[in-house]
Order: structure tokens, then sequence, then C-alpha cells
């Protein structure tokens, strides 16, 4: 099997599969990921996975992160608070997952917090993603992030909560996903050699 370290915040996330239980919260997420990076083997992508939250995507709608955006970060001088994904990694997930949607993956230590986005575009919220692709870029491996919505943002209830649906289609897409970033990845690696 191609070499793709398969990360998600928690064991649920993981859908059954192999991979790394990050923790949830983007600084033990940048943790966890950095330290599993700086073992791995060369060829190694990143596939960031779990559940989300979004304004305006119904629960169990598909999203490939299309940038993973830092919302805790606020200075006066520069930042990095944005992180592009692989984008031969992007069209990977994206032929895996017909009809997934290609937006911003907001992360927060807070997912009920105020948002300034796009107007017109949906928000889509998490706790880990910019953790897992920033320690990915630095490590210089190459990473995408795939969500499921679960619930809409600011949903106090949690039994309104789609989670058990929203894992189980994770759960469906993960093989075909996993699949068509390692056949990604190897063509990748096989570039360089």
């Amino acid at each position: 099997m191609p070499n793709v370290l398969l990360v998600a915040a928690t064991e649920l996330e993981l859908c059954g599969r192999g991979g790394l239980v990050c923790g949830v919260g983007p600084v033990e997420a940048a943790a966890a990921t950095a330290r599993a990076l700086a073992a791995a083997e060369p060829g190694t992508a990143v596939l960031h996975v779990g559940l989300a939250g979004s304004d305006e995507l119904a629960p169990g709608s598909l999203v490939v992160g299309s940038q993973a955006v830092y919302d805790d970060l606020v200075a006066r001088w520069p930042i990095v608070a944005r992180v592009p994904p692989d984008p031969d990694l992007v069209e990977s997930a994206l032929r895996a997952l017909p009809g997934a949607e290609l937006l911003p993956v907001r992360t927060s230590a807070r997912v009920d917090a105020p948002r300034q986005t796009t107007p017109g575009t949906p928000l889509v919220e998490a706790m880990e993603g910019f953790g897992v692709l920033r320690a990915a870029q630095l490590a210089g491996v190459p990473a995408v992030e795939v969500r499921v919505v679960s619930n809409e943002v600011g949903e106090e209830d949690r039994e309104r909560w789609s989670v058990d649906a929203a894992l189980e289609t994770l759960g469906r897409v993960l093989p075909q996903l996993v699949e068509s970033i390692g056949t990604t990845t190897v063509r990748a690696t096989s570039r360089f050699r």
C-alpha cells in the first residue's frame, strides 16, 4: 500500500482504519502530526479526515479543503494563517468523491466563535485542519483535508448533530479516498526517482 498517513482527531473518525489519532484542537493536531512526520518514510502523503460543522451544507455533505484557515491567529505583523493543500491530492480526492464541495475549512479551538467568511461561500469549520496541514507543510509532505458535515454551525444541542450518519459516510468513502491518494502519491514519488 502506498505510504498514506491517515490522520484524524479521534479513533472514531479513523472508522476502523489504522492511522494517527492527533487529538482535538489545532495545537494537539500540529504536535502529534509533526512527531509522526519526523518518523515517516519518504514519499508519505497526509490525508486528514474528520467531521465538521457548516452554516449551509447539509449533514452528510463531503468537503475537500481548498485551504486550511486558522481563525484563532490574529496579529499586527505577518503571520501564517492559511495553508494550501497539495493540488495533486486535491484533484485525487475530488476524483474519489464525486459531488464533494471544494471549500476552505476554517480551524479554531472554539468552533462556535464568529467567523469572517466570504459572502456566498458556505462556512465549514473544524478544529484540527490547520495544525495538521501546517505540520505537513513544514515537513515538506503533501497533505489534503477531507471533512464530512455532521452539524449546523452554532447548534448547541448535540442531540441534533448527525454524528453517526456522518461517521458512516466517512467510513464508506475512506477506502476509495485512501486508494486514490495513495495512487497519486506513488505517481508523484516515481517522478522524483
